[in-house]
């Protein structure tokens, strides 16, 4: 046999040894890989507390990859906190008065839908109407879960939290105040009180907005009357018109104080006021 023929044979079988070798290698390879992966899974499911370890290690990974990506620190927990309901899976009356106090309030419809929902969800068990719940939150803060007045009413409802602290427990404290549902539930409380006391929902209106012992209120009842009748009609389809909103009951009382204390400036030591120098 000629060399050359020798030579060709020669590397015709090296390329065959190589390449039956390479498959053999490949093949264990992926047996092992598979067995690898079943003794893991085996591991999982006898060993929970294993998979909650593996189960966070990966998450971890994969938001450190998001944030190398991004540059932006992940928190894939953020949807669960937040406030929010698609308003096209409420039902119909209530998806009503999420768009009408909406566009009203210049806030966004999911977190108002969200409040929509809870309010008819707890007034049936306090025996309120959820119209009026709506109301008292409009005519109180507009909708902003992080109002403040004058005398320190907080959140949507505008509750006096050092007064209704102990009501905040059940929440994990005080700071509760700023969620939008936790406000929401502690104002109904003390609203069902008020209007139990007073024996009405005008003298229990009066008694929330800390106006029991004087004959006038600042025309608060009639606003919330007025609000909820409104959200009545919008609960039934009617068209109502959203108006500019009214400053809400932590601007007005602000605006008072703010008043009072500059007419204190002007008076002189005997009650009278100051003269304007000509």
């Amino acid at each position: 046999m000629p060399v050359f023929a020798q030579f060709k044979l020669g590397m015709r079988t090296f390329a065959a040894d190589v390449a039956q070798g390479f498959f053999a290698i490949t093949h264990n390879g992926m047996a092992l890989l598979g067995l690898s992966l079943f003794f893991f899974v085996v591991a999982l499911t006898v060993r929970p507390d294993l998979r909650v370890v593996t189960e966070a290690k990966l998450i971890s990974w994969l938001q450190d990859r998001q944030y190398d990506a991004t540059g932006i620190e992940s928190d894939v927990d953020a949807v669960d906190r937040a406030t929010a309901t698609d308003p096209r899976d409420l039902p119909k009356q209530q998806a009503n008065l999420a768009y009408w106090l909406s566009r009203k309030y210049r806030v966004a419809p999911e977190p108002v839908s969200a409040l929509v929902s809870e309010a008819y969800d707890l007034g049936p068990r306090n025996e309120i109407e959820p119209t009026l719940i709506l109301a008292v939150m409009a005519v109180e803060s507009g909708f902003n879960p992080f109002a403040q007045s004058a005398v320190g009413a907080q959140g949507l409802m505008q509750v006096m939290t050092k007064i209704h602290v102990d009501k905040y427990q059940s929440f994990g404290g005080s700071m509760a105040a700023f969620d939008p549902v936790a406000n929401l539930r502690v104002g109904v409380n003390v609203l069902k009180d008020c209007i139990t006391r007073a024996g009405s929902v005008d003298g229990g209106l009066k008694l929330y907005v800390g106006a029991g012992n004087t004959k006038d209120d600042s025309g608060y009842a009639a606003k919330v009357v007025a609000e909820h009748s409104r959200l009545q009609q919008v609960a039934k389809g009617v068209k109502v018109p959203t108006t500019p909103p009214p400053a809400t009951a932590a601007e007005a009382a602000t605006a008072r104080l703010e008043s009072l204390w500059e007419k204190a400036q002007r008076l002189t030591p005997f009650g009278r006021p100051e003269e304007e120098p000509r």
